[in-house]
């Protein structure tokens, strides 16, 4: 197991840096703002390129872009959202998405405001719907990427952190033990679950903002201290 961890590993590491990095906040871009995150999940591409980290500067490089590339793709999406949300929605891929999700985001972020925005970040569909739905409503674009900013920048630091951490603990322990591979394995699977089980338990605690309309202006919050 070991060596075929190993050579996965090297794999991404053979990859440029600069390379990687900008794939990594390319993928995280189109993620919210082309709806590429329904199908490729751009967390699971930042995943994997920050395995290839081994300093200090690659982790800072790494971690800013993929900041920017969230900031990007939050602002691409909203000014997408702004002038061609409506088309968007009435389009073959907005059918698709279905009529509830589009409703579960427009009910989401009139009754919570820049709380939905912030929140949408860590919830599975919702994120990558949420930036364009957020464009057809009157929220200022300022409001949105001050609410999406603070998201993006924990969002990030956890996922790149994690992925290096990992990485360096793996190498640690495949020097010196055979079983370091499964170890590894294990700790993905454990921190993919791990995240899977919070996205849904904050889903679940935000499903009854998302079920019912509120006032039709997503400036005003409601219960903007609960859960």
């Amino acid at each position: 197991m070991n060596e075929i961890i190993n050579n996965l590993l090297a794999a991404v590491a053979s990859v440029d840096p600069v390379t990687r990095t900008l794939l990594s906040a390319l993928f995280i871009m189109l993620e919210t703002s082309f709806l590429v995150g329904l199908v490729i999940p751009g967390d699971t591409i930042v995943v994997i390129s920050s395995t290839a980290i081994t300093n200090l500067p690659e982790y800072i490089f790494m971690l800013v872009m993929v900041i920017v590339g969230s900031l990007t793709g939050e602002t691409i999406g909203f000014f997408v959202g702004k002038y061609f949300g409506p088309h968007i929605r009435r389009s073959w891929l907005g059918r698709k998405i279905g009529p509830h999700r589009w409703e579960q985001a427009e009910n989401y972020i009139d009754r919570r405001g820049g709380i939905a925005v912030f929140m949408s970040r860590f919830l599975p569909v919702l994120h990558s719907l949420v930036p364009l739905t957020v464009g057809m409503t009157k929220m200022k674009y300022r409001t949105f990427i001050t609410w999406t900013a603070s998201a993006c920048i924990i969002w990030a630091f956890v996922y790149v952190t994690l992925a290096a951490v990992l990485k360096d603990q793996y190498e640690a322990f495949a020097a010196q033990y055979e079983w370091a591979g499964f170890a590894f394995i294990g700790a993905i699977i454990v921190f993919v679950v791990a995240m899977a089980i919070i996205k849904k338990r904050v889903e679940k605690s935000q499903e009854k903002y998302m079920e019912l309309p509120g006032d039709h202006d997503a400036t005003t919050v409601e219960n903007p201290v609960g859960s």
